[in-house]
């Protein structure tokens, strides 16, 4: 066992396939041999040894199914993305046999917690949680029950998944039509032939489109095409997935989906989730009702009857009022975010506050040319030490890739035995990008810094975001506000000229968000009031679900004719939860509290942060890493102050 492990080594592109078929059936092979170890007992363990022998063999499933994970969503090649979706297939499917394994749960239940250091003990608990929720105790055709409904439940998220990112629709506009486009996007996007400019359902062509395009009717198809992404066919995919979690669920004693999986995680219960959903909304009520008058009023000065404003106008009408009663021109702000500045800003700013060294390692091997990778030190220890992880920046969009912004696990950090290896991917244009783009970024590299800086424990159950479902966005939601301090921004915000961007400006953009936010609170809880009512409700025709839902919750009303719970891809990831986004926002302002907004670096402040909330992994509760942060228990009231000035 070294002490200085080094990172995981990728094979060329090409070579890609026949690595995974060595790789993949030796990592479950490894994890199938310890099972049946630790089955027969022919290798006498303690106590303390048989837990261990228990994290190593999911240690295995767990590579297989990360590296899987991230190379069908990534790779170039289709033959290894689908390659990699049996992969997980299989992964997911020895991971429910050997939950289900009655004698290695009896071998874990013997063993005597009282005897264990406190880490050993909560992964043993954690265990035989696992194994009750996977059905141990119940007869064998529950068991076989259950690994059917959880193969077809891979297969069902994958298909979904792949529906949404192969389904890149197209709306072709005269080229007259586009006025308000910036210079530099109508220059990425020549007339073709046909006389006509492409505009795709990607991010980094829809979005600019929705918020300039002039002409009405272009803002309104392209964002018909992007609502409309996955239907028709992922419907009835949608229908046998939530039937079979409602069937796994009662399977394994709890009364719906909600409650099973709200059970793992803070908020405890099924229940609670419409209350805290309902607690949100009518927090957000008032600011909502301010914001959709002025946007309303703006609204009627080109439409003059209007009564109400729909998601096809909306973020044309917010970018007018920021501009217009703010001093905001989106426009203008991107010319001050080039894509390369952003990049290395960020990588500048979260060294700085998170006490890292992020080097380039130009000679590592990827899977696309568009992929950097960087290799992480500590910059608290000088120069002493090794790198203890790495990062892979996989940041605008092609043919086959995942179509949104996530961070995807590599390898589980493991002290003294593997490097933490996570890769950020997005969609993001390679030039000039909006500030909400800049504002993701910060926010999805917090969570590859909470997987970096996570993944040096002892065990492979808690390395990394490890923590529960319902806490993992507030890291990163908090890491957001370094993308709005003036200071901040300035030292990597330049434009063309090399000027750094306005703190003038920067506070009126600040201005301009606060804007939006109550439009923003309760369309949040439209999409987690679908997730939770789709599941539990099992509704037989989901778009009607789908408007009445819309009506009750959002700003916005339905636009006619569009599906967009088919692209809704939380509904496979997150599930029943998508209230967590809200509910770790609550906890991402009590976290800020701690700061002091003239001091983002304050080296106290921020090496206690990273010490209690992100290095712990998930070794603790989230609720106690908080406390042990902040000195209390996490409040409500951060949030509700910020939501309602």
């Amino acid at each position: 066992m070294s002490d200085h492990p080094t990172p995981l080594r990728l094979p060329a592109s090409d070579d890609t396939g026949e690595w995974l078929r060595h790789l993949v059936p030796a990592g479950l092979d490894a994890a199938r041999e310890l099972a049946e170890d630790l089955r027969s007992g022919t290798t006498p363990h303690d106590a303390l040894g048989t837990v261990r022998q228990w994290d190593e063999l999911s240690s295995h499933i767990g590579e297989v199914a990360a590296l899987s994970s991230l190379l069908s969503n990534v790779h170039p090649d289709p033959d290894v993305r689908t390659y990699c979706e049996q992969a997980g297939q299989d992964a997911d499917r020895l991971a429910t046999e050997l939950r289900q394994d009655r004698a290695i749960h009896d071998r874990l239940a013997a063993v005597d917690a009282g005897g264990l250091d406190p880490q050993a003990a909560r992964v043993l608990a954690k265990t035989l949680e696992d194994f009750r929720r996977a059905g141990v105790d119940r007869d064998d055709e529950t068991r076989a029950r259950v690994t059917a409904i959880q193969e077809r439940l891979t297969v069902l998220d994958q298909e979904f998944s792949r529906n949404i990112r192969d389904d890149v629709r197209t709306v072709r506009v005269a080229p007259e039509r586009l006025a308000g486009l910036p210079q530099d996007w109508l220059d990425a996007h020549p007339v073709g032939d046909d006389g006509l400019v492409g505009v795709t359902t990607d991010y980094p062509d829809a979005v600019p489109v929705r918020m300039f395009a002039h002409d009405a009717q272009v803002r309104r198809d392209v964002t018909v095409a992007f609502l409309e992404r996955g239907h028709p066919q992922n419907e009835p995919l949608l229908h046998e997935l939530f039937a079979l979690r409602h069937e796994l669920a009662n399977l394994v004693g709890y009364d719906d989906w909600a409650s099973y999986d709200a059970a793992v995680k803070m908020i405890g219960s099924g229940p609670a989730i419409p209350e805290f959903i309902d607690r949100i909304a009518e927090a957000a009520a008032e600011p909502m009702a301010r914001d959709l008058a002025a946007l309303l009023e703006r609204y009627r000065r080109d439409v003059p009857d209007a009564t109400t404003i729909d998601g096809a106008d909306a973020s044309y009408y917010e970018e007018l009022v920021r501009k217009e009663q703010h001093d905001v021109d989106s426009q203008l702000v991107r010319t001050y975010f080039d894509a390369a500045l952003v990049r290395q800003g960020l990588l500048d700013v979260t060294g700085r506050l998170f006490g890292l060294r992020w080097e380039p390692v130009p000679d590592a091997v990827v899977w696309h040319d568009d992929v950097a990778a960087y290799d992480v030190y500590d910059a608290r220890a000088g120069e002493a030490g090794g790198p203890f992880g790495r990062i892979y920046l996989d940041l605008h969009p092609r043919e086959g890739k995942f179509k949104h912004a996530a961070q995807f696990t590599l390898v589980d950090g493991l002290e003294g035995r593997r490097l933490p290896e996570g890769v950020l991917v997005c969609n993001f244009s390679r030039g000039l990008m909006e500030h909400d783009h800049v504002v993701t970024l910060f926010h999805e590299f917090g969570h590859l810094v909470h997987h970096v800086l996570g993944g040096r424990t002892g065990w492979a159950r808690f390395s990394g975001v490890a923590t529960e479902w319902d806490f993992v966005e507030a890291p990163s939601q908090m890491l957001e506000e370094w993308a709005w301090d003036a200071d901040i921004l300035r030292s990597f915000a330049t434009d063309a000229s090399g000027e750094p961007i306005p703190a003038g400006l920067v506070e009126r953009m600040r201005a301009a968000d606060d804007f939006g936010k109550g439009l923003h609170a309760r369309a949040q809880m439209f999409y987690a009031a679908m997730s939770y009512w789709f599941h539990t409700d099992r509704p037989d025709d989901l778009t009607e679900a789908m408007k009445a839902l819309q009506a009750r919750y959002s700003p916005y009303p339905w636009i006619e004719g569009t599906h967009m719970f088919a692209s809704f891809g939380h509904l496979t990831g997150y599930s029943s939860a998508y209230y967590t986004y809200m509910w770790s926002l609550v906890i991402a302002k009590d976290l800020f509290s701690a700061f002091d907004p003239a001091n983002l670096f304050d080296p106290e402040v921020a090496g206690r942060y990273r010490d209690s909330v992100l290095a712990p992994g998930g070794s603790s509760d989230a609720a106690d890493l908080v406390e042990a942060f902040l000195g209390r228990p996490y409040t409500f009231d951060a949030y509700a102050g910020w939501l309602a000035r």
